[in-house]
């Protein structure tokens, strides 16, 4: 095995630095008794107890998980119909919906956010529905999710054997008993992998958030964005530092998940 240079581990580590310095700094001063930022005063857990006294910042992390969570399933479900669909059947049109599905993973989130604001404004003229709030934020995460769904699974799909099905087939197995019992235990990592990523997306998404939401659907994305303008805050941090955690515990969550079934 070739011995890496050093110059090679010096290089690694100040790009490891530079990408995770400031979420260390956002941690560390969670922990700060300043009570409006700044220098170093102490260390406290204090934050993180006001928290959960604090009704507006829990109203919203609520908001936040039912939209993740709701958006998520819906995505999850669809995109990995869609994702199956592309991979094992053909149809007129199939190198087109596979070239204009990645339209909405590679435009600008700006664009995406002011194409569902007017979606909604279109439909709210004519049929009085889709008020700006929860039910529209989670149709415009639902939106920009499935693409990134079904691209994961249909990957997991293209490296599959297709022997696999085929000897199903043959020893008698319908296409229905193919599907549940070979195909889908073996795409589960990759449906798996969808719907965390899918989740990470939503749960940290501002710009879709903020322009299709309403009175009573606060975000924490949102939140942070309307505290931090005033300055921030140890609470802030905390808040921050909880988020960060959450992607972390469910990034090991899906590797571990996918290593399991992958021995």
């Amino acid at each position: 095995m070739r011995r890496v240079s050093l110059p090679l581990w010096v290089t690694a580590g100040l790009l490891y630095i530079f990408m995770y310095a400031p979420i260390a700094v956002v941690v560390i001063y969670s922990f700060n008794a300043a009570k409006h930022g700044g220098p170093w005063a102490g260390f406290t857990t204090e934050w993180y107890g006001k928290l959960l006294t604090d009704e507006l910042k829990m109203r919203a992390a609520w908001n936040t998980l039912v939209l993740a969570g709701v958006s998520t399933v819906v995505a999850t479900v669809i995109g990995t119909m869609l994702g199956y669909g592309l991979s094992r059947f053909w149809f007129p049109g199939k190198k087109l919906f596979s070239w204009m599905m990645y339209i909405p993973v590679v435009i600008p989130d700006i664009v995406m956010a002011v194409a569902m604001l007017m979606f909604f404004a279109v439909v709210r003229e004519w049929t009085g529905m889709f008020e700006l709030g929860m039910t529209t934020m989670i149709i415009a995460h639902i939106t920009f999710e499935i693409p990134f769904v079904a691209i994961v699974v249909r990957s997991r799909l293209v490296g599959m054997d297709p022997a696999l099905e085929e000897a199903a087939h043959d020893l008698g197995a319908s296409s229905w008993q193919t599907f549940w019992r070979v195909t889908f235990p073996l795409m589960l990592p990759g449906v798996v992998a969808g719907a965390m990523l899918a989740f990470t997306l939503s749960l940290d998404d501002f710009v879709v958030s903020f322009f299709t939401t309403g009175p009573g659907a606060t975000t924490l994305p949102i939140l942070i964005y309307a505290s931090v303008k005033r300055g921030v805050t140890p609470d802030i941090n905390a808040l921050s530092t909880l988020i960060v955690l959450a992607s972390v515990i469910g990034t090991i969550g899906v590797t571990l998940f996918q290593r399991r079934h992958q021995t």
